[in-house]
């Protein structure tokens, strides 16, 4: 699929876990000088680490561990990671040269894909709101360029170390500060002479070279090698400020905290980076953590093997592929692929040198004494960006000096953890306001960090990015008897929906009970509380058929389904003692695929509590409602004759190399009943030909429902990073295109297609008095810190309780609707009402999470399609 197939848990529902549950979380909540020409043998070079000093751990071929020299691997402090100014010599005459990869094509400008009708982007509908947004605008003098020179050397110098020397060695002429690559100088200023000659001399032989530098461009700060040469100079102030890169961001590791109580660590840090944006180039800054575990592999190893009832080295392999550790003794993060259990540390492989073992190597190369010398060692392959660069060889890891990163399944389900962890991770408004003044402060304050940036003409303002968003107003919620409002700093309206029939109920008439017979009484007290709170719904419950179960083992829950399912049930509800995946897995699949029919899980636990027992029950039967293919609340929605599609991806957990795609499509006027379709394809495979069965089948759906095909079609879709929007925009939306064409004659619906974008770094801050504060449910930005090369805009939708609320960004890509960009905000906020999993608003527009709960089930659980006699229903919830 064209798009990031992503893991992330289902809203209120843990994984692999039951459908029915607590109360679930809000969503949205969070909580040197160039050495000469003849080089030196290397130890191995490690993502993110030059020529120079040792970094990777070693890389194995088939055979023999071997020693590889290079320049492989991610950006290290200063660089940008596809910039040609990545492989730049830059900064001060006398600081250490950053040399990197020989130059290579730009990539950096983002691909356009505004609409060319779309002249202005902004909307004027809802109340105006003063924002604050996390941007620092970068300053320089109005006429500020950056001058691109050609170097050429006479005669031809081919060590690429000393032509960056010999520059750098001329900064009477050239000026304190440069950035040059062996080819092509950057300087903040014009020389005086066009072109520039000058003599220089050798170091090794004394040898005189002259050297001609041409001017070929004046740069504006717009352009895209300015905007990466901005990015290398941030970085290279985070490196003097004493912070760590980790990945692409930056951290603190000697303001650690440590929560000893869960063996973790929390390293505060920031993500950075510097864009173009409407009218301004600006600095976007937040605040980052990295959550490090003091467990190291070894440490868990030797848990699990005092621990292991079956295999032990099929429990390790299962408990540690996938996971991700960090290296202390080089602060860099590998995936493990694979255990080694023919290796250890002894075994040797051979350098330039000669043949050392993994004992001695890390002993000289970082002073790390390796105790356990029978441990086997980790197996980290390359990445397909590792691979496009030539690296080829696995990378072996030595479990003593690996520490786990993140979070396990377990942690997050652990309510204390998460509950320690936030007292560092969740940051309110005010204090995040706080600590990125603090954070400019500091880059302000440093001599080094002042003495480059003053070099190039630039500096930081001081204070965050102030300009006016706007608040839709309140929408009004429709059931079947009444209609209310809600309160605008909660959007939340569980109270106000209390006793009001649906919009459209399904009785429950033919359904199935399953459960142990020691569970036989909490099903029992489910079901009276279910018949209690089902009238006032419209909702009328019948007696279920119970089976009770001897045990619960696995093939017993499975024989009960097969021999009670009958044609003519309508759902079925299964209680089960515990959360355990495997079960849920296999209930799953028989009741999506074996034997379609809507099924409801529920974990014992959660209605065991009588005095929560009545919320839980009402839960509990608006999903099944929902199942059987009723609607709980609408909106009015104007537009009609519209169809409202949205798309997800998620990886297949079962398949290593395939992904879920999720296509959800609306089949009503109220944007309340939908028709949906699961498709799997290869990872990085465009859903070219799946996009175009899917949205021919929901369109033949939408004539079979309605009499008539819809004339407008708005698409959200998730799971695109900004890197793939032009394969989106030029495969699939032609896909689509063409589906319209091959329909039916003459068949051209106005379509919007928008991606929806959740992981971003934007934050924006309203005003309290004093303080800030979450702006409210509702607020749009689409100035400022837009981009001037797309149709795009900020929401924010859902209120948080605690911390401080995350915009979801929407970018329209495609749009042949005719509709102003008011319409397409006020849509993209009433869909985000329409998930009946909360009562409340959520981060993305319910089609969207619709559309993630299937390729969530799909990927995690069933491994396969689900049967097409679901597809009319939320049968996924």
């Amino acid at each position: 699929m064209s798009g990031k197939a992503r893991g992330r848990g289902g809203r209120g529902k843990p994984r692999g876990g039951a459908d029915a549950a607590p109360p679930p979380r809000r969503p949205g909540e969070t909580p040197s000088q160039a050495p000469p020409p003849a080089e030196p043998v290397r130890p191995p070079i490690g993502r993110g680490q030059q020529r120079g000093g040792p970094d990777r751990p070693p890389a194995v071929s088939s055979g023999r561990a071997s020693l590889r020299g290079g320049t492989r691997g991610e950006p290290k402090p200063g660089e940008v990671p596809t910039a040609q100014l990545a492989e730049l010599s830059i900064g001060t005459s006398n600081a250490g040269d950053l040399q990197g990869r020989p130059r290579r094509e730009m990539r950096w400008v983002e691909k356009t894909t505004r609409p060319a009708h779309c002249v202005d982007k902004c909307g004027g509908y809802g109340a105006p709101q003063t924002i604050i947004a996390n941007f620092f605008k970068l300053e320089s003098a109005p006429s500020w360029n950056l001058y691109q020179y050609h170097v050429d050397f006479k005669p031809q110098v081919d060590s690429k170390r000393v032509r960056i020397a010999m520059v750098k060695s001329q900064s009477a002429i050239i000026g304190p500060v440069s950035a040059f690559d062996g080819m092509v100088l950057f300087l903040p200023r014009k020389l005086e002479k066009n072109p520039t000659v000058y003599l220089a001399e050798k170091e090794y032989d004394n040898s005189k070279v002259e050297i001609t530098m041409t001017l070929t461009a004046e740069l504006p700060p717009s352009n895209a090698q300015c905007l990466q040469l901005f990015n290398v100079i941030l970085r290279r102030a985070l490196n003097s400020i004493g912070m760590k890169q980790i990945g692409r961001q930056y951290y603190c590791p000697d303001d650690a905290k440590d929560i000893e109580r869960h063996r973790m660590q929390v390293w505060p840090g920031y993500s950075t980076s510097i864009l173009q944006y409407e009218t301004s180039v600006m600095m976007c800054a937040d605040l980052s953590h990295k959550v490090l575990r003091t467990l190291t592999v070894k440490d868990m190893m030797e848990d699990l093997h005092r621990n292991c009832r079956g295999n032990f080295h099929d429990e390790a392999t299962k408990a540690l592929v996938g996971e991700i550790v960090l290296t202390r003794y080089n602060n860099k993060t590998y995936r493990i692929d694979d255990i080694d259990w023919t290796k250890n540390p002894a075994c040797k492989f051979n350098t330039r040198d000669g043949d050392i073992s993994f004992i001695d190597y890390y002993q000289k190369a970082y002073s790390k004494r390796i105790l356990d010398a029978g441990q086997p060692l980790l197996i980290s392959k390359p990445k397909a960006s590792d691979k496009r660069r030539g690296m080829t060889e696995d990378i072996l890891l030595v479990p003593e000096l690996c520490v786990l990163t993140g979070l396990s399944d377990q942690m997050r389900s652990d309510f204390n953890v998460m509950k320690d962890l936030a007292v560092y991770t969740r940051v309110g408004p005010q204090d995040r306001r706080e600590k990125l003044g603090r954070f400019v402060e500091l880059l302000s304050s440093n001599a080094e960090v002042q003495k480059d940036m003053s070099g190039w003409g630039l500096k930081f303002a001081k204070t965050l990015l102030e300009f006016q968003g706007r608040v839709l107003p309140v929408e009004k919620i429709f059931q079947r008897d009444k209609s209310f409002g809600y309160k605008q700093d909660e959007a939340d309206w569980s109270r106000e929906m209390r006793g009001a029939k649906l919009i459209t109920s399904v009785n429950l008439e033919n359904w199935i009970v399953v459960c142990t017979k020691k569970d036989s009484q909490a099903a029992n007290d489910l079901c009276q509380n279910l018949k209690k709170v089902g009238p006032a719904m419209g909702i009328m419950v019948g007696n279920p058929n119970v089976i009770e179960l001897m045990n619960d083992r696995l093939e017993t829950y499975k024989a009960a389904l097969q021999s009670s399912i009958k044609p003519t049930t309508q759902i079925v509800m299964i209680m089960v003692p515990s959360n355990r995946k495997d079960r849920y897995d296999a209930i799953k699949k028989f009741c999506c695929v074996d034997h379609p029919v809507p099924s409801q899980v529920v974990v014992t636990r959660t209605v065991l509590k009588a005095k929560g027992l009545m919320s839980v029950a009402t839960k509990i039967i608006i999903q099944m409602n929902c199942k059987l293919g009723g609607e709980v609340w609408a909106l009015d929605v104007p537009l009609k004759k519209l169809m409202v599609v949205g798309i997800d991806s998620y990886h297949d957990s079962s398949q290593r190399g395939l992904s879920v795609g999720a296509f959800i499509a609306s089949m009503n006027n109220t944007l309340t009943k939908y028709y949906s379709r699961a498709i799997f394809q290869h990872n990085h495979q465009e859903l070219q030909d799946g996009l175009r069965v899917c949205m021919k089948d929901a369109l033949s759906k939408y004539h079979e429902v309605n009499g008539e095909l819809p004339e407008r079609i708005f698409i959200y879709r998730d799971g695109v990073g900004d890197g793939q929007l032009a394969a989106v925009h030029e495969h699939e939306i032609a896909q689509l295109l063409k589906c319209f064409e091959l329909l039916k004659v003459n068949y051209v619906p106005k379509m919007t297609f928008i991606v929806v974008k959740k992981r971003i770094s934007q934050r924006f801050f309203a005003i309290a008095g004093r303080n800030a504060c979450n702006p409210l449910p509702g607020t749009i930005v689409d100035k400022e810190v837009t981009k001037p090369e797309w149709y795009d805009f900020f929401l924010v939708s859902q209120s948080v309780r605690q911390g401080t609320v995350s915009p979801t960004h929407y970018n329209v890509i495609h749009d042949t609707s005719g509709l102003k960009p008011d319409h397409i905000q006020r849509l993209t906020y009433k869909l985000t009402h329409l998930y009946y999993n909360w009562p409340g608003t959520i981060r993305v527009p319910a089609p969207c999470q619709y559309a993630h709960k299937l390729a969530f089930l799909v990927g995690q659980s069933i491994h396969k399609e689900p049967s097409p006699n679901l597809a009319d229903r939320l049968y996924f919830l």
